[in-house]
């Protein structure tokens, strides 16, 4: 659990405080969502998805359903479109390693068409649920999902082709 907060913290920590409405929510929703990854790690298939991607699917689903508890909606002002890398004060190591995982995932997601890019930003980096970004995009919800899932398919490869 120490290395999975290690190499994850800063990413749960950066997507929880873009959504929610305060530092200390933030801080909350992180302590969360590794409680979470705790009680479903027997759950993880590495077959299935890599390990970045399921931290980030869990975090996802916690911030979403944390929010419609609290009868908030994502503010489209608040995603911006460029996320900036982790902050790690260490510059060899772990921290290294994330900075490098981090700034090839952005690479592919810069490669995706334009509306899978948008979509995967919104629903994993911003934390909107496909209904937010079909109403704020004005494009029917059969589309964003089919973005969304296309889009998955691309990042998978590229995963895939650099493994």
């Amino acid at each position: 659990m120490e290395e999975l907060y290690g190499r994850f913290s800063s990413l749960v920590y950066r997507m929880a405080y873009q959504v929610m409405p305060s530092r200390a929510e933030a801080d909350d929703a992180v302590q969360e969502v590794f409680v979470r990854l705790w009680r479903t790690a027997d759950r993880f298939d590495p077959t299935r998805a890599t390990l970045v991607t399921w931290v980030m699917l869990i975090t996802r689903r916690y911030l979403v359903d944390r929010l419609r508890r609290m009868g908030a909606r994502i503010q489209p002002h608040a995603l911006a479109e460029e996320y900036a890398p982790p902050d790690t004060s260490e510059p060899t190591g772990a921290g290294l390693e994330q900075r490098e995982q981090y700034a090839s995932l952005m690479d592919s997601i810069a490669a995706l068409p334009e509306l899978q890019r948008t979509v995967i930003v919104r629903a994993y980096l911003g934390g909107q649920t496909l209904r937010q970004i079909s109403e704020e995009l004005e494009t029917p919800l059969g589309t964003v999902k089919s973005a969304l899932s296309r889009a998955l398919v691309r990042l998978r490869e590229q995963v895939a082709i650099k493994d």
